[in-house]
């Protein structure tokens, strides 16, 4: 489509990992390497980016996991947070901005700020919403505090979304929904009232989204379940006891995932309009972005589809900066999922520690879980590196398979496995310059 706009910035995100573990080789090989990979690709073609990604400080696992531990939940958040922040260090994984809300005041401010700008505005409504409690315990059934089975694909999830399926999964859609905190059934209910947001009143908007946006199958897939049924109203606080105070809902917080989008709207506007104030001025500053690109994991998958195109919708950010969603599938050891409870994990800090970073990026971009699920082992990785010369070599790469490497790398058709197979694996010897972008080698000017 013509347009007469300057080029503008092109937005890549990485979720924010939470900090209540550290990271591991999933994690590694899901959207954090990934998305390091395409904004170096991006900036070797010329293009303007802007790197995003935090820490996921408010989400309750925290909390609760410090409960577990018997710790202060300060002191376990920044122990991981170090961890985290140390991976991303020895990885060569750069961000240009890295939200940390609890070390933040401008940014929480503005997140509460703009819920209630929203709420003032009539744009988002305040209504009565029912869920279930735990009679012994506390505050809301929501996210950590609560676990069950989800309703479309029979599989154990928490209070958010599926892991195995992406399903929005708030206690009230649980099958059989129990308290985390003491194990029992949640037979109770409560009345809550604060503000939503009615994602049916923007299926229109976010049908327009889907149709424009380049998304991977599985996450068509979840659309088009999202399309089956009305849509559902998404609370946007909660009364829980973590969190940014929702302002005008007394002993509420806003929802971590409503302060992720509203986070975006404030962080990505400051960047492009330094001196923004208030949502609308946030809003304006979005004309210079291009297009918004998320790498995440099918588990996030609602949020970046359905949530917050909806609520940039609403705070009136133009439907064109949905480029598309990166989504990556499981990756295992020995067979199982990683799983941070469980132990089951390679630590990404620990292997750091002993491997050659350089190795680690090229391993995991060959053997990315992405279109499909993929298995580490020791064995593979031992065979599969010893054999790589990650130096450039003299006689230059072959023409084709650096070709189809540089179009792995594209935002639209990204995969760095196939492109790991070309640089790594093709006739011609490793390719000088576009195998550091997998490797972290060298630099790439910023435009």
């Amino acid at each position: 489509m013509p347009t007469d706009r300057a080029p503008g910035t092109t937005v890549v995100l990485s979720p924010p990992p939470t900090p209540n573990g550290p990271l591991h080789l999933g994690h590694l090989a899901g959207p954090y390497l990934a998305a390091d990979i395409a904004v170096r690709a991006a900036r070797r073609r010329g293009e303007r980016v802007f790197a995003l990604c935090g820490l996921d400080d408010h989400q309750n696992y925290v909390l609760a996991k410090a409960r577990q531990e018997g710790t202060g939940v300060r002191e376990l958040r920044d122990r991981y947070a170090g961890l985290i922040h140390e991976v991303f260090d020895r990885v060569g994984v750069g961000h240009d901005g890295f939200t940390e809300p609890l070390d933040d005041p401008e940014y929480r401010s503005a997140v509460a700020g703009f819920l209630g700008e929203l709420v003032a505005a009539g744009t988002l409504p305040v209504e009565e919403w029912r869920t279930p409690v735990c009679a012994d315990c506390p505050g809301i059934a929501h996210h950590a505090y609560v676990s069950g089975r989800c309703a479309h694909c029979d599989g154990p999830s928490g209070g958010g979304t599926c892991e195995g399926c992406g399903s929005y999964t708030p206690a009230a859609a649980l099958v059989d929904p129990r308290c985390t905190r003491c194990g029992e059934p949640a037979t109770g209910t409560r009345t809550v009232t604060g503000p939503v947001l009615r994602l049916e009143e923007y299926r229109g908007v976010l049908q327009s989204v889907w149709y424009r946006a380049a998304l991977p199958p599985r996450a068509r897939e979840l659309v088009w379940r999202l399309l089956s049924d009305p849509l559902p109203t998404v609370p946007l606080s909660y009364p829980t006891d973590w969190g940014i105070a929702a302002d005008g809902f007394p002993g509420q917080r806003v929802d971590v995932w409503a302060e992720m989008g509203l986070g975006y709207l404030h962080t990505i506007g400051r960047q492009l309009q330094p001196d923004a104030t208030g949502l609308a001025e946030h809003v304006k500053a979005w004309d210079g972005v291009d297009s918004v690109w998320t790498f995440l994991g099918l588990d996030n998958a609602f949020y970046y589809l359905a949530l917050f195109p909806a609520l940039f919708a609403a705070a009136g950010v133009p439907q064109r900066v949905h480029g598309g969603l990166v989504v990556n599938e499981f990756y295992r050891l020995d067979g199982a999922k990683f799983s941070t409870s469980r132990g089951h994990a390679v630590w990404a800090h620990e292997l750091l520690r002993q491997e050659d970073p350089r190795a680690v990026r090229a391993f995991l971009s060959w053997d990315r879980p992405a279109p499909h699920a993929t298995n580490f082992t020791w064995e593979r990785y031992r065979a599969a590196t010893a054999g790589w010369d990650l130096d450039p070599g003299t006689g230059g790469p072959d023409p084709g398979e650096l070709a189809r490497a540089e179009q792995a790398l594209a935002l639209e058709t990204f995969d760095s496995a196939l492109a790991a197979r070309c640089l790594l694996g093709g006739p011609g010897g490793p390719a000088d310059g576009l195998l550091d972008v997998l490797t972290g080698g060298g630099s790439v000017a910023r435009p």
